[in-house]
């Protein structure tokens, strides 16, 4: 199959806004899900394989029938408390299962690969915002997980030729401006869904985790990053390996962050709805502030995130969740 493009966790949240964007540039995304966390229903683009990323057998297959030229690995275990209560779930899934995979493609002829990293490879930043130079030392295992996969990337390009860009995501947010897909996990864990659900009422409150870190009004901040930006992100990082272009890290964000007592203050104003909210201690291992720097982002994808101001982040997030949770009203979930 011409342009096929390998999508590990393309029935997920990021992974299927992903895949809509390959097709839409002229790529066919053959999608690889257990549906662990993913929905089927998300699955629009191109053909779908249900298994494990960590299947190696199943994944050479997958390679070798649907003629597979690159590969968008997204699929990971994404929770930072869960990862600090079950550490090996989160190496197994993340590092080993990635193992398997560079192996299979590896051993299939498929040297270029997108992969999603975290800026929790960082950890607590002595400096922000943060470029790419910046020491690593994740604070949890979910950083820790990704920090191992970029080292393992960087070994298989010394030794079999492999081609990476790994995409360091600030905070993935929002949902499809076309109202095609959207944001359900389940558990849900991401700050503006649980927001937004606490606005319209289907959660007793909204928790906020930490009103004492070192920040302006004592609640975290973080750098959001529309996701559909992140995808089209994948797509220019794609055709610049596809072009030949050296292997790199690069941070997707917007240079700008909000608090969560910003973020909850604009789906106040997006919905017209109270947020109840309830303070809580910090979780172990978030970090108080990160924020990217984005010229690398800039020079190497020229890339710029244009749908990545916090009120068009909150106002697509907040239809996708209404709609989602309104009788008769269909809507994709993704994981």
């Amino acid at each position: 199959m011409a342009n096929s493009v390998l999508v590990t966790g393309g029935a997920g949240y990021i992974g299927s806004h992903g895949c809509k964007a390959l097709a839409g540039a002229g790529w066919t995304p053959v999608t690889l899900d257990d549906l662990s966390a993913g929905h089927r229903d998300a699955v629009r683009w191109g053909p779908f394989v249900r298994g494990d990323v960590g299947d190696e057998s199943l994944v050479r297959t997958v390679l070798r029938q649907h003629g597979i030229e690159a590969v968008l690995h997204f699929a990971a275990r994404a929770s930072v408390a869960e990862s600090m209560q079950f550490p090996g779930k989160y190496f197994r899934s993340n590092v080993a299962n990635t193992l398997a995979l560079l192996n299979a493609m590896q051993a299939e002829g498929v040297h270029r690969i997108v992969f999603s990293s975290s800026c929790s490879v960082y950890g607590a930043p002595a400096e922000s915002p943060i470029d790419e130079s910046q020491h690593q030392q994740p604070t949890n295992p979910y950083g820790e997980s990704k920090r191992f996969v970029e080292r393992m990337l960087h070994w298989f390009g010394e030794a079999h030729g492999l081609r990476f860009a790994a995409l360091r995501y600030f905070n993935a947010a929002g949902a499809d401006p076309d109202g095609e897909l959207g944001e359900n996990h389940d558990p849900e864990t991401h700050m503006i869904p649980l927001a937004i659900q606490a606005a319209l009422g289907h959660r007793a409150h909204f928790r906020i985790f930490g009103t004492d870190y070192p920040t302006p009004d004592g609640t975290a901040i973080r750098d959001y990053v529309h996701v559909t930006d992140l995808a089209r992100a994948h797509v220019d990082a794609l055709r610049r390996l596809r072009d030949g272009a050296a292997s790199m890290c690069v941070n997707l964000g917007t240079g700008r962050g909000h608090s969560v007592r910003e973020v909850l203050r604009m789906v106040e104003q997006v919905g017209a709805r109270a947020v109840p909210t309830q303070d809580a201690p910090r979780r172990p291992g978030d970090p108080p502030e990160l924020v990217a720097r984005g010229e690398r982002a800039r020079e190497w994808l020229q890339w710029q995130p244009v749908h990545s101001d916090l009120r068009t982040i909150v106002a697509t997030a907040w239809r996708w969740q209404a709609r989602a949770t309104t009788p008769g009203q269909p809507a994709v979930a993704t994981g």
